[in-house]
């Protein structure tokens, strides 16, 4: 880095003092040749008819003072000071470069000390806001989305090592247990393996959301056309005996609704917001399912009967493993992760997802996705303004 900074600043100076040398001996060759042609050129006097013709001393115009210079006396300092012209031109010019290469070499050594463990730090540059100015912000910015990355990495595979560790050790336990009791019986087993196999299954779909989670932040590349009425009406028919199970009534609005992305996804998107919808709700609630269609985009809601929640924590539900109290965290098959699938899959597909709690319990959720109608170069528009 050394070596380039200093080739950089080189080439700078050598650009610099070339011009300040350039100008210099085009000045001091402009002198030269004025004198050159002054003394080569002859004196013509005007005198008027009658007058006597007056006579000239000797080199009149030139060095006739006995402490004046000659031309070509001139000419020969101008030439000898050339050498002097071009040495200070040259250090002038690599001063200059160091000058104006100073903000850079900040911008390299801060960027250089700041790591995955540091990312805190900020370039922070002073002055007028110039192109380095500038570019010192873009990096702040990028530092500032890097750590909250970092950050939010970390936090996320903590949650998920306790996740998965959390069935293991239940695992583990079970199985000491009967293997510690000598008296255990065959329908002791059994109930021990059930209730293996029921961790087991809780593992499997915790599993299946992380790679769902992570197959999902891939923005969509093969834009497919489909009825998001019909893709809502497959994913509530297969969850209506757990619904009639706990009591809970289904509704819909479905209208036509023709969507942009993919069709797998934004299945896996409804699934989860129907799931969540009846899993945390209340024994003899109800859930409401309505699709529209407005202005280039279509729009899918879901609203669901449950606990109350509180206004500010209704954002932290679309990260990862976040459940808000008991009442959330009771269903056995829960780990937190279907908001934030959704919301993955909504950045994928370039859509928005916005929630609020009701006034009464309960959650209201709404995904506004891209039209089927809307060209892809509106969708390029569209997701860079959301």
């Amino acid at each position: 880095m050394t070596r380039r900074r200093r080739t950089l600043r080189a080439r700078l100076a050598l650009l610099y003092g070339g011009l300040f040398l350039a100008s210099g001996v085009a000045v001091v060759a402009f002198v030269d040749a004025l004198l050159l042609g002054l003394r080569g050129s002859k004196t013509t006097v005007a005198v008027p008819v009658g007058a006597a013709t007056p006579t000239l001393p000797p080199g009149a115009g030139f060095s006739s003072h006995p402490h004046g210079v000659g031309v070509g006396v001139l000419v020969g300092l101008s030439l000898a000071t050339l050498p002097f012209l071009i040495a200070g031109s040259l250090w002038l010019g690599w001063w200059m470069a160091g000058r104006v290469l100073r903000p850079l070499w900040t911008i390299v050594a801060t960027a250089n000390d700041i790591s995955a463990r540091n990312l805190h730090e900020r370039l922070a540059l002073e002055g007028p806001y110039d192109e380095f100015r500038q570019l010192g912000e873009t990096l702040d910015d990028l530092f500032a989305r890097l750590e909250a990355s970092f950050e939010l990495q970390r936090h996320f595979v903590a949650n998920a090592s306790h996740e998965l560790r959390t069935p293991l050790t239940a695992e583990r336990t079970l199985l000491q247990v009967a293997l510690a009791d000598p008296a255990a019986t065959a329908e002791g087993l059994r109930s021990t393996c059930e209730e293996l196999l029921a961790l087991s299954r809780q593992q499997e779909r915790l599993i299946e959301s992380l790679l769902t989670l992570a197959s999902s932040e891939q923005e969509v590349d093969r834009w497919d056309t489909f009825d998001l009425a019909t893709v809502a009406e497959v994913v509530i028919s297969g969850r209506q005996q757990e619904a009639d199970r706990r009591h809970i009534t289904l509704e819909t609005r479905l209208a036509p609704t023709p969507a942009a992305g993919d069709r797998g996804l934004v299945e896996i998107l409804v699934a989860n917001l129907v799931d969540n919808a009846i899993r945390h709700n209340v024994d003899g609630g109800w859930v409401e399912v309505a699709t529209a269609a407005a202005a280039g985009r279509v729009t899918l809601r879901v609203v669901n009967t449950g606990a109350a929640i509180p206004v500010g924590e209704v954002t932290r539900l679309f990260q990862p493993f976040q459940r808000l109290g008991p009442a959330r965290t009771a269903a056995a098959d829960g780990h937190g992760l279907g908001l934030a699938i959704v919301s993955a899959i909504a950045a994928a597909n370039r859509a928005t997802v916005s929630g609020s709690p009701r006034p009464g319990g309960g959650l209201a959720i709404e995904v506004s996705l891209l039209g089927a109608a809307a060209p892809p170069a509106s969708r390029a528009v569209e997701a860079s303004a959301t």
